[in-house]
């Protein structure tokens, strides 16, 4: 159903917050928060603790600890080939629908260094080695695969094996709070004690897997345009899921005149409604979920949520920088902060710097605001 309304940059923004849990702290189960967010994206393994404790109540990192080593959450290669924390229903749910992106989206890097790969058989050799449940790294798995297919080197060899062929879960240590470990991965399956989703689309055609993707992409991030759905899962066959389920959708524009999906009961609020300063950690899909991201940044600082920077939310949008240096939580400004503003980043700043050293500091400073 189209409403014809046109959403400004506000108003997307505050449902954004509204839906990724950042309008308010949530007192949801973490798993319950992870399986509505779609996952968190967790390369850096620490990110993903600041991320739900600027989302959750009275958040103990010890509880996601234990849903990652009760193996009610992983870690896996998911959306846009990248490693994300998502629920064991989702990772093997997801992982075949994104089989073929995955192999793509590595071919895209090392498609010379694997050119005459049959990539099946080296699917094939790569689970033979894993089936002893041995974890391995990327470098050991390649290197176990070598003899027989030294052309492309370890790098090439490994990230094809352990990013698209091979379903694996990155195991803890990894992962845990406050915890350095290198990356050992064991086959998803056998991490989780249960077999991966078959394929979608099916047979007769229909993609129950995409559908739900598309109802839980804007339950997270919506309304949003087809292409910032793209954009998070990183798959390009979605139009059809999309259209199997448009009855069931509202329709918007934005500034720009994109149609914008959404579910009807989701949140919208008032674009006057209040958002309170949110600290983010690096790659936090608040931002890296759209195409168009001119709902919560800058395009002028568009390239620091790709480069990794962690930021803080004012007033909704992206609006300084944060380290942490030594138990101080660094703030470094990207437009002018007014008093009020001051405080309430000092103040936000203040809780993140204890939960951050497990209260042996509440350090926050705040570099000058740019001229």
């Amino acid at each position: 159903m189209s409403t014809g309304t046109v959403l400004d940059s506000r108003a997307l923004g505050r449902a954004t917050l509204a839906r990724q849990l950042l309008l308010d702290r949530a007192a949801t189960p973490i798993l319950a928060a992870v399986a509505h967010l779609g996952g968190l994206q967790a390369q850096e393994p620490q990110e993903p603790f600041t991320g739900l404790w600027s989302r959750l109540r009275a958040f103990d990192p010890a509880t996601l600890d234990d849903q990652l080593t009760g193996r009610n959450m992983v870690r896996t290669h998911l959306m846009r080939r990248t490693v994300h924390l998502v629920t064991a229903d989702d990772a093997l749910a997801w992982r075949a629908r994104h089989d073929a992106m995955l192999r793509q989206r590595v071919l895209g890097t090392y498609r010379r260094e694997l050119d005459g790969i049959d990539l099946d058989e080296l699917a094939a050799a790569g689970r033979a080695v894993l089936a002893d449940g041995e974890p391995r790294s990327m470098t050991e798995l390649a290197r176990a695969l070598a003899e027989r297919w030294p052309a492309p080197g370890p790098r090439a060899l490994g990230e094809m094996l352990i990013a698209a062929l091979v379903p694996v879960a990155q195991l803890p240590p990894r992962g845990l709070w406050r915890t350095k470990a290198g990356v050992r991965n064991v086959p998803l399956s056998s991490w989780l004690g249960r077999e991966i989703d078959p394929p979608s689309p099916s047979l007769d055609g229909s993609d129950p897997v995409g559908e739900a993707l598309v109802r839980r992409y804007l339950a997270a991030f919506g309304p949003a345009a087809s292409a910032d759905l793209r954009a998070w899962c990183g798959l390009a066959g979605l139009p059809a899921a999309v259209a199997a389920i448009r009855e069931e959708l509202v329709t918007f524009r934005d500034g720009r005149g994109r149609e914008l999906l959404d579910l009807p009961d989701a949140p919208r609020p008032d674009p006057d409604t209040p958002a309170p300063v949110r600290f983010l950690p690096a790659f936090d899909n608040a931002i890296l979920g759209y195409h168009d991201r001119s709902r919560i940044i800058d395009d002028a600082h568009r390239g620091l949520s790709v480069a990794g920077a962690r930021v803080v939310l004012v007033d909704g949008r992206v609006a300084a920088t944060w380290t942490v240096d030594r138990g101080t939580v660094l703030v470094t400004p990207l437009r002018g902060i007014t008093r009020t503003e001051h405080t309430a980043v000092t103040e936000e700043g203040t809780s993140l710097a204890a939960f951050l050293s497990d209260h042996d500091s509440n350090r926050v400073q705040i570099a000058a605001s740019p001229r």
